[in-house]
């Protein structure tokens, strides 16, 4: 999970929105980015330039905007490190989905990769051992109640 372009957390945030739009929609408008990340559209323009510069957005002034190959890759790394500490957040510790999302892009700014990957470890550990039939997570779940 090593990062390959320096980026910046705020850039990581509109990599990722960019990602999650263009699967949904195949493209991302700058209006669209802005209300998926509640911000003003000139800081998106200022955030598509400076990913375009980086090569990870395709991007001209009003038009569409679409991730480069190299940008599809890290977006799709930003996207997996998310969904590794948002699962972790909600199938091990028990939060409830919101405050998971939320905690969750928090967090995945602050988690390095050791971390990220060693989430995941743990994560997985929880779901085999409760198809061996030891349910550490409900276990926790009793305990903190």
């Amino acid at each position: 999970m090593a990062r390959s372009i320096p980026l910046t957390a705020s850039l990581e945030d509109y990599l990722e929105a960019i990602f999650h739009l263009e699967n949904k929609d195949k493209v991302a408008r700058g209006k669209d980015i802005a209300e998926a990340l509640g911000v003003a559209q000139p800081s998106v323009t200022g955030a598509l330039r400076s990913l375009g510069d980086k090569g990870l957005v395709n991007y001209e002034p009003y038009g569409l905007v679409t991730l480069t190959e190299t940008g599809r890759r890290e977006a799709a790394r930003i996207a997996e490190k998310h969904r590794i500490i948002e699962s972790f957040f909600v199938h091990v510790l028990g939060v409830d989905a919101e405050t998971a999302q939320h905690a969750a892009c928090k967090a995945e700014h602050a988690l390095g990769p050791v971390v990220v990957e060693r989430l995941l470890a743990f994560t997985t550990f929880i779901e085999k051992s409760k198809q061996d039939g030891r349910d550490i997570a409900g276990q926790f779940e009793a305990f903190c109640e």
